[in-house]
């Protein structure tokens, strides 16, 4: 068994007698000819290539837009999340690169193997409680431990960004995220050994135009090592364009609840800017519809359907009697300038 050290000096004294058989007229490129090994570091070896590492961050760039349209509709202020670098390293470097106290998030996204960590920088958790109880999102000056009312509240914004982080790798694969546990630091939890290859992706966190601080998420090696054929940018941006039945679904009951605004168009007519000018209270307009001609509901600006005049109790209502079918052929009610 030979040790790292032992490994790095006969591959140096190699490259060297390689190197003293070369002239000086010998080019570089016969010189990399000579050398049939590549360098490789036992210590800390490349798991992910360059295209892995480009899907990841296309993946959470993804989720990284989409937590953020989240948060800002939940708390009500403008949040931005930026996608700052994807790496890879052991995760003991990982480890001893984090700050503490950070809220820790442990995860399991099934059905892939092990768990992954999200960790959110005290800067981001302490503006967050501050916003959610009432407050500007102003974070505070001194770092400690969350209270257990602080964990909870907390817990609602990892729960929306564990929904968000399954909506953006659907283009990959379809994944479940659970939520294991929650801890202050990274110092007690142990999701792999200190020599294993993880990716680290790290977001920028912006709460009301304020840098706020950062987001960490780790994956290790194993828990992608299944599907690591399918990691490519490629695979994510062809399947992007495929749309399950389930997807429809879950898009239209989504728009069924979006709200759009109705209007009731009693009819319209043609007047000069003086007559305009000249109206006074009492005066009365002449519009192009007689008195038992459908009424015209517009949805969303656009002619959606003929109805009726009528009351509800004490308010003014509509009944609805048919669909427009052809927006071109409606005549009257000052729609399109006849």
């Amino acid at each position: 068994m030979l040790s790292q050290e032992e490994i790095d000096g006969l591959l140096s004294s190699l490259s060297v007698g390689l190197d003293k058989t070369a002239t000086a007229d010998t080019p570089e490129e016969s010189i990399q000819e000579k050398r049939n090994y590549k360098l490789y570091n036992f210590r800390r070896p490349d798991k992910f290539s360059k295209d892995h590492l480009r899907a990841l961050q296309t993946i959470h760039e993804n989720f990284a837009r989409q937590l953020g349209l989240v948060l800002t509709a939940y708390l009500r202020m403008t949040v931005e999340i930026d996608v700052v670098s994807v790496d890879q390293l052991t995760y003991d470097e990982f480890i001893r690169s984090m700050p503490s106290p950070m809220t820790v998030t442990i995860m399991e996204l099934e059905p892939l193997p092990g768990q992954t960590l999200l960790g959110l920088g005290y800067e981001v958790t302490s503006s967050i409680i501050d916003r959610m109880l009432g407050g500007p999102g102003t974070p505070e000056a001194k770092a400690r431990e969350l209270t257990d009312i602080e964990q909870s509240l907390i817990k609602r914004v990892i729960d929306r960004a564990t929904v968000s982080l399954e909506e953006a790798w659907r283009s990959m694969m379809n994944v479940n995220a659970n939520l294991v546990g929650i801890e202050d630091s990274y110092a007690l939890i142990q999701v792999a050994t200190p020599g294993e290859i993880v990716a680290l992706v790290t977001f920028e966190v912006n709460l009301g135009f304020k840098d706020s601080g950062l987001v960490s998420l780790c994956i290790p090696y194993p828990v992608l090592e299944s599907v690591i054929g399918q990691l490519s940018a490629q695979h994510i941006f062809h399947g992007q364009g495929d749309v399950t039945a389930d997807q429809q679904d879950e898009i239209l009951m989504k728009l069924h609840h979006a709200k759009m605004p109705i209007d009731v168009v009693l009819g319209g007519t043609d007047i000069s800017v003086k007559d305009l000018l000249d109206l006074s209270v009492g005066d009365v307009i002449r519009l192009d519809r007689l008195a038992n001609d459908n009424l015209l509901a517009l949805a969303n600006k656009r002619p959606k359907f003929y109805c009726r005049p009528g009351k509800v109790k004490d308010k003014l209502a509509v009944y609805v009697t048919e669909d427009v079918e052809d927006e071109e052929a409606i005549e009257g009610f000052g729609l399109y300038g006849e």
